[in-house]
C-alpha cells in the first residue's frame, strides 16, 4: 500500500494538468433502491442525541465550581484529554474535507502529516513547560502580565471572533451534508443547523468540560468506526482492494513538491508548512487547546495528551484519505449509481454523505451519520465551552462582575454557553458566501486569526523586548496579510481582472506568510520602541 502511494506521488510530478470528468452519464435511477435513510437510521441518530444530552445532565449534578465546569478541576486523564483535543480539532469539516480532497484533488494534502513530529517538539518541549507554570482558566490571562490589559482583551476578542466564525461554518457544512443524506432541499439547511446546534449546546451548557471530554471520546470512536465501515463495505462490494489507486488519477490536480508559482493550489512543501504552522498556532494560542492542557496535572501529563492527540490525528487522517480513494474507485466503477449531473471532481465533497445515506445498509447508515453528527458536536461543544470561559474570565470576572456565590457563577456560565450556541446557529446562515471547496473554505476562515492570536503569546512569553506598540502593529499587519491571501481571488477580480477565476495566491500560504509578517514586523517595531513595563509588572516588581 505504501509503495503504491509512493508511485502515486512520483507520477504526479510528470503528468500534465488534470482532466475533468465533465460528461459523466446521468443514469441514476431514484427507484433502484437508493431511497435515503430508513426508520432504524433515524432511531439510531435520535438515540445518540438523547444520550449525549443525558451525559450533560449527569455531569451537571457534580459541578460545584467554575473550575470544575471549565477545566475539570485540573487533574483529568491525559489520554482522555488527548482524544478530546483531537475531536475538537477534527470536526465534521475535516471528516468531509479529507475524503473529498483525496477523491477530487489528490493525496498531497496528507503529506502535511509529516509536520506533526516537529509540532510535537515545538509545542511539547518549547511551549508547554512555560504554559503549565501558569494555572489559568483563560489562556489570555497570560498576556496581561507581560503586555497589559489591552493585549489580553485583544487576544480574547480575536479568539471569540475566530471560534464564532469557525463554529458557524461547521454548523452550516454539517447541515448541508445532512440535507444531502436525507435528500432534502437546501432550504432546510437552517432547520437542520438549529437541531444540530441545539443538541450540542444543551449538553455542553449543562455538563461543562468534563461532559465535553467524555462525549468527545465517544464521538471519536464513532467517527473512526464510520470511516472504517465505509472502507470495508466498498472493499466488499468491489471484491477486494481494487479501488486503491496505482497511478495518478486523471481528475486530480497537479500537486508538485515545490510551488511553480504562488497560485499553485497545493504542494508538498506548502501543505507541510501550512499544516505545521496551523497546528503550532492553534495548540499554542487557542483557548480550546490551552484549556485542555490546563485540565491535566502538569507539563509531562500535558505532553502525553499532546502525543495522544497527534497520534490519533495521523491514524484518522490516513483512514479518511483511504475513504476518499475507496469512493473514487467505487463510483468510477459504478457510474450508474451517481445522482444526476454529478461531477466526480466538482462534487467530490458531496459523494461521502451521498454514499452514507443511499448506498450503505439500513442501520449502518444511521451509525455513520451519528458519527458525522458526533464530529460536529465534538467541535461545537469545545468551542462553546471555551468561549464561555473567555467571556467570563476575561470579561465579567476581570471587571468585577463575578456573582457572589459559586453556584450563581456556574448558573451564569450555563446561560452564557446556551446563548453563545444559539448565536452560532444564526451566524451559520451566511456561511455559504465563502467561495471554495470545504478544504479551501476552512483554510480561508480558520487561518485568518489563528496566527495573530498565537503571535500575542509568542511576544508575551518568548520575546523579552516586545513592546505593546510593536505587538499592535505586528498583529495588524499579520491580519491584513492573512485577509489579502485568503481572498486574493475576489480582490484580484475586483481591481484587476474580472474574468480571473483562480486565486492568484493559494490558501496554503495564509498561515506561514501571515505569521512571518506578524512576528517580523512586530519584533522590528519593538526594537525601535519601548513602552516600559505593564502596570501588572510594576506591581509585581514593587511587591518583590
Amino acid at each position: 500500500m505504501l509503495m503504491g502511494l509512493s508511485g502515486v506521488f512520483q507520477t504526479s510530478l510528470s503528468l500534465p494538468k488534470s482532466l475533468l470528468l465533465a460528461d459523466l452519464p446521468n443514469v441514476f435511477d431514484p427507484d433502484a433502491g437508493q431511497t435515503g435513510l430508513a426508520a432504524i437510521d433515524w432511531i439510531i441518530v435520535l438515540a445518540y442525541a438523547v444520550g449525549t444530552i443525558w451525559l450533560g445532565w449527569y455531569f451537571s449534578r457534580r459541578q460545584t465550581s467554575t473550575k470544575e465546569y471549565f477545566v475539570g478541576s485540573g487533574a483529568m486523564n491525559p489520554v482522555l484529554i488527548g482524544v478530546s483535543l483531537f475531536a475538537t480539532l477534527l470536526s465534521t469539516i475535516s471528516y468531509l474535507s479529507f475524503p473529498g480532497e483525496a477523491l477530487g484533488k489528490g493525496p498531497v494534502q496528507f503529506c502535511s502529516l509529516l509536520s506533526l513530529p516537529f509540532v510535537f517538539l515545538i509545542v511539547g518541549f518549547g511551549m508547554l513547560p512555560v504554559y503549565m507554570r501558569h494555572r489559568v482558566t483563560s489562556a489570555y490571562e497570560l498576556l496581561e502580565k507581560r503586555l497589559g490589559l489591552e493585549i489580553r482583551l485583544l487576544g480574547a476578542g480575536m479568539f471569540v471572533i475566530l471560534r464564532l466564525i469557525w463554529m458557524a461554518l461547521l454548523v452550516y457544512l454539517t447541515a448541508k451534508a445532512l440535507t444531502t443524506m436525507i435528500g432534502a432541499d437546501e432550504r432546510w439547511i437552517p432547520l437542520v443547523s438549529l437541531i444540530t446546534g441545539t443538541v450540542a449546546v444543551i449538553y455542553t451548557s449543562l455538563g461543562g468540560l468534563r461532559a465535553v471530554v467524555i462525549t468527545d471520546a465517544i464521538q471519536t470512536l464513532l467517527l473512526y468506526g464510520g470511516a472504517l465501515t465505509v472502507i470495508a463495505i466498498v472493499t466488499s462490494k468491489m471484491g477486494g482492494f481494487h479501488w486503491f489507486p496505482s497511478q495518478w488519477h486523471p481528475i486530480w490536480d497537479r500537486q508538485p513538491i515545490f510551488p511553480e508559482n504562488a497560485a499553485t493550489r497545493l504542494t508538498v512543501i506548502g501543505a507541510i508548512l501550512s499544516q505545521g504552522t496551523w497546528y503550532v498556532c492553534t495548540l499554542g494560542g487557542d483557548q480550546t487547546s490551552v484549556q485542555r492542557f490546563m485540565a491535566t496535572k502538569d507539563a509531562a501529563a500535558a505532553r502525553r495528551a499532546l502525543a495522544i492527540q497527534l497520534i490519533v490525528a495521523v491514524i484518522v487522517a490516513i483512514t479518511l484519505g483511504l475513504v476518499g480513494f475507496a469512493l473514487l474507485g467505487y463510483f468510477e466503477a459504478n457510474l450508474d449509481q451517481l445522482p444526476p449531473g454529478t461531477n466526480l471532481k466538482a462534487d467530490a465533497d458531496d459523494l461521502f454523505p451521498f454514499f452514507i445515506s443511499h448506498l450503505l445498509p439500513p442501520g449502518v447508515s444511521g451509525l455513520v451519520i451519528a458519527a458525522m453528527f458526533a464530529a460536529a458536536m465534538s467541535s461545537l461543544d469545545s468551542g462553546v465551552n471555551s468561549i464561555t470561559a473567555v467571556v467570563m474570565t476575561d470579561g465579567l470576572d476581570r471587571f468585577g462582575k463575578k456573582p457572589e456565590s459559586e453556584e450563581a457563577h456556574v448558573r451564569l456560565a450555563r446561560r452564557l454557553a446556551f446563548g453563545i450556541g444559539l448565536f452560532v446557529v444564526i451566524l451559520s446562515s451566511v456561511m455559504d458566501r465563502v467561495p471554495g471547496n470545504i478544504t479551501a473554505v476552512t483554510q480561508k476562515t480558520s487561518n485568518l486569526l489563528a496566527t495573530p492570536i498565537f503571535g500575542l503569546f509568542f511576544y508575551a512569553l518568548f520575546v523579552p523586548f516586545a513592546s505593546r506598540t510593536g505587538v499592535w502593529i505586528g498583529t495588524a499587519c499579520g491580519i491584513v496579510t492573512a485577509v489579502l491571501i485568503a481572498f486574493s481571488g475576489p480582490f484580484y477580480r475586483f481591481f484587476v481582472d474580472a474574468d480571473q477565476m483562480t486565486d492568484p495566491v493559494s490558501f496554503q500560504w495564509i498561515a506561514p506568510v501571515a505569521l512571518a509578517v506578524n512576528l517580523g514586523v512586530g519584533c522590528l517595531v519593538s526594537l525601535m520602541t519601548s513602552d516600559g513595563p505593564s502596570a501588572s509588572e510594576k506591581a509585581d516588581t514593587s511587591g518583590d
